[in-house]
């Protein structure tokens, strides 16, 4: 009973900036986690307080881990099946693509190979969750939860623009309704982003793009996992704690597909995990939000955000070629 009195403060204070966000995105509009992250960051003052930071903290982590494995519940593997070959290996090849250039970027700029890894991720596979669940496989340190923090802002701002640009994009170059579905699902970063520019074509853009969405958020899992193992083998290689082979939430994001591919689930059941995810989600980043003040973002410097964009680019011109040899 004392640790939850510990923790209730500052869940408490996460919650309401997540409801608040909640709020806004259903009246107004605008990108949820961008918006959870700004108005957490507000609070940021509360982070010093010794009876909020307990609960922040949690929110930041625990949290964070159960709305990433609750995201298995989206995916099938019929449902990835369905589109063919070309779609899900243009989709695969580009995560590969992404986190390439992201470490090549890296390298070449003096950067970490984990913030190569956060920001390609993040790019290639599905933006800001990809990035949330990317950074709870890597190791722990303040340094990593504002890189963390900054690659949610860049890819989720980032993939605003494109779900505005991308459709004007295809219509230039005169791509038909699959075709674009194909871009922008295999391009964008996030999910809603994706949907919307689809539906901004056609009803069929944007069936089409959120399934090659999909292909990209299946390849969380092997991403996910394989950055664990790296870790894991030179933590043990230098004699320093071991996380877990496979986390309990990459267990229970497996758990998820498994069981939606072996059993057809009532899609009720469904869009209620996908709601609980979302809100898990939600909390966490405005929970990271809550930690990271203006100042301490500022001083990660314009790299960050240079190498997303430099990955959106190359991701775009990788996934156009592509289409234009395949369709």
């Amino acid at each position: 009973m004392e640790r939850v009195r510990n923790l209730l403060p500052g869940l408490t204070v996460a919650a309401t900036v997540a409801l608040a966000v909640g709020f806004i995105a259903d009246h107004y509009g605008g990108p949820q986690f961008l918006l959870a992250l700004l108005l957490g960051m507000a609070f940021n003052f509360l982070s010093t307080d010794a009876r909020v930071r307990p609960g922040i903290d949690l929110s930041a982590r625990t949290v964070l881990r159960i709305g990433v494995a609750l995201l298995g519940i989206r995916i099938t593997m019929d449902r990835i099946t369905e589109l063919g070959p070309v779609p899900i290996l243009l989709a695969v090849c580009g995560v590969t693509v992404a986190i390439s250039t992201g470490l090549l970027l890296a390298r070449l700029a003096g950067r970490s190979r984990e913030e190569g890894l956060l920001s390609g991720g993040a790019v290639g596979i599905c933006g800001a969750s990809a990035a949330m669940a990317i950074s709870a496989a890597l190791p722990r340190s303040p340094q990593a939860e504002r890189l963390t923090l900054l690659t949610v802002i860049g890819v989720t701002a980032f993939s605003t623009i494109a779900m505005i640009i991308y459709p004007v994009l295809a219509k230039i170059l005169g791509l038909d309704e699959t075709a674009s579905g194909v871009l922008f699902g295999a391009t964008i970063h996030d999910v809603a982003q994706v949907l919307g520019a689809g539906l901004t074509v056609s009803p069929h853009a944007g069936d089409v793009a959120t399934f090659v969405k999909l292909v990209r958020v299946a390849c969380l899992l092997p991403v996910v996992v394989g950055i664990g193992l790296i870790y894991r083998t030179r933590a043990a290689s230098a004699g320093t704690q071991t996380q877990p082979l496979l986390p309990h939430f990459l267990l229970g994001f497996i758990a998820l597909v498994v069981l939606g591919s072996v059993i057809p689930l009532p899609a009720i059941v469904v869009s209620s995990v996908s709601e609980v995810s979302r809100w898990c989600l939600l909390i966490a980043i405005s929970a990271l939000g809550v930690k990271t003040s203006f100042a301490e973002l500022f001083a990660l410097g314009w790299k960050p955000l240079a190498l997303i964009l430099t990955e959106t680019l190359v991701l775009l011109c990788f996934v156009l070629a592509g289409l234009f040899l395949f369709f």
